[in-house]
């Protein structure tokens, strides 16, 4: 079963195991799991094929997760891709930060899979259009 570039999650998380993972529960939702091991990649990889919805981890070895958000967001292209943001990081003053970047849903680890798939069919992409849209 094909999908095109609006049907991909990306996951953005360096531990590559974690990535797996969620990676997995975004193709049992019906998507193509994208991985990204650093910030950098992910900007690089949203740019290239506009993904349905980003899951983004906060502490990544490069860009942190507040900063790729803000990036995604300041940019034309890529400003109306969703983003989920799934990290350790529970405090209320990091959620406030999470929202005031602009992701869609914050979720915290260790996570539950039930939830984490329904913000993915929650706020994922239905189509292309908005990626279309010069």
């Amino acid at each position: 079963m094909a999908h095109n570039g609006d049907r991909s999650v990306l996951v953005v998380e360096d531990d590559q195991e974690i990535n797996s993972l969620v990676g997995a529960y975004a193709e049992l939702c019906g998507f193509t799991y994208r991985p990204a091991l650093n910030g950098r990649r992910a900007i690089e990889e949203a740019h290239a094929h506009t993904p349905a919805l980003v899951v983004l981890d906060l502490m990544l070895p490069d860009l942190d997760g507040f900063e790729v958000c803000k990036q995604l967001k300041a940019d034309r292209q890529t400003r109306d891709i969703p983003v989920i943001m799934l990290t350790a990081l529970s405090g209320e003053q990091d959620r406030a930060r999470g929202r005031a970047c602009g992701a869609e849903d914050y979720l915290t680890k260790p996570f539950n899979p039930d939830q984490l798939m329904q913000s993915i069919a929650q706020h994922a992409r239905r189509n292309g259009d908005a990626a279309k849209r010069d």
